[in-house]
């Protein structure tokens, strides 16, 4: 199984409404959640977001887009670190961190949010 990224905004009612995202939107291997996005690592990083996949899946509302999108450029800094920690090194880390972190981009741009699962 694998974990993909989308970008979504919410209607007037609340109901969410997936963008039209790009075909590359994976975000890791299933063991991503632990192995790398809630590791101790990207926890001693200081990232808050990403941990969350260790035990679900991850919903950035889009007052949180901003944030999330600063935590991306946080764990973007050290790829190798994440890379080296995990397993998949960072070149692995650091293509499916650009996914995310486009999508947090799209999130912004629109006001919308970001869902990992």
């Amino acid at each position: 199984m694998s974990l993909l990224v989308h970008t979504y905004v919410r209607g007037a009612s609340g109901t969410r409404y997936f963008l039209d995202d790009p075909d590359d939107n994976l975000a890791g291997f299933e063991k991503s959640r632990t192995k790398l996005w809630g590791s101790q690592a990207a926890r001693d990083l200081g990232a808050r977001f990403f941990p969350q996949l260790a035990a679900s899946d991850l919903y950035v509302e889009p007052e949180d887009a901003r944030a999330f999108l600063a935590e991306c450029d946080l764990l973007g800094d050290h790829l190798a670190e994440l890379g080296e920690h995990s397993g998949y090194g960072a070149d692995y880390v650091q293509a499916r961190l650009a996914n995310i972190r486009e999508a947090a981009v799209r999130a912004v741009d629109v006001g919308g949010g970001v869902i990992v699962w």
